[in-house]
């Protein structure tokens, strides 16, 4: 069975444009990304899904392996499932969607996202959650939170504080998605091809997609922060933690 890593990456972006190819400590961010994926002694491959000739001829650049996909796919999982389709991936075979947009994450967190998957056949899809230390990412909308049944799995994502303490005298946890996917291939080749749902629209979070036609999501509590670039701002805050994992 393979395990691929497809990073889906483009150019276009209403917060931050041009982002998979700003420099961060001298290197383009997917150049970062693709490193910290080639880390992970599961993957059999690693590959860059775009649709942008600049971020092409950059991955080429680095000695990458990236394909050319088509401009229309609503999200990053739909630009994966075109990739793993390209591939020749078996139906069994395991998609990890890695979101361009994190240089930091940690390579030890991949095992961990399969590891729902290679323990249960049944199993479809699973993601990576981790609580929340930074109370300003509680109110961030960039940082997408998750609740979750007691077998841990997700009943909801929004960019909204869930759950809502409705008593001050509450405690409790909340927890953060951090956007790193793991998908059996035929499932992956599903999830694209359902049409996009209500929640997903109003959210614009590609993972309500699959709760909404009532498959499961599997979350997988990782001990690994894995901090994104969402603005322009946020590369310097990147660089500082780069620079603790490469002194």
């Amino acid at each position: 069975m393979k395990i691929a890593a497809i990073i889906p990456c483009r150019y276009a972006s209403t917060r931050f444009e041009g982002k998979p190819l700003t420099l961060i400590l001298g290197k383009p961010m997917i150049q970062w990304v693709c490193e910290k994926a080639q880390q992970a002694e599961v993957m059999t491959d690693v590959v860059v899904a775009t649709d942008d000739e600049r971020i092409y001829e950059c991955v080429k650049g680095f000695g990458g392996q990236v394909l050319m996909t088509a401009p229309v796919h609503r999200s990053g999982s739909d630009r994966a499932a075109e990739a793993a389709q390209a591939l020749g991936l078996q139906d069994e075979d395991i998609v990890i969607n890695i979101q361009g947009d994190q240089p930091a994450f940690d390579p030890r967190c991949i095992s961990e996202v399969i590891s729902p998957l290679m323990g249960d056949p049944d199993l479809v899809m699973a993601t990576l959650i981790y609580k929340i230390t930074d109370q300003a990412e509680i109110e961030d909308t960039n940082h997408v939170k998750c609740v979750f049944d007691e077998n841990h799995f997700a009943l909801y994502f929004s960019r909204s504080p869930v759950p809502f303490g409705r008593d001050d005298a509450t405690s409790f946890d909340i927890f953060k998605h951090l956007g790193i996917y793991a998908f059996r291939k035929h499932f992956l080749e599903r999830f694209a091809s359902l049409p996009e749902s209500r929640l997903e629209e109003i959210e614009k979070l590609e993972q309500l997609r699959a709760l909404e036609y009532g498959y499961k999501i599997k979350v997988v509590e990782t001990g690994y922060d894995s901090k994104e670039v969402d603005r322009p701002e946020d590369v310097h805050k990147l660089e500082a933690v780069l620079k603790e994992q490469h002194p």
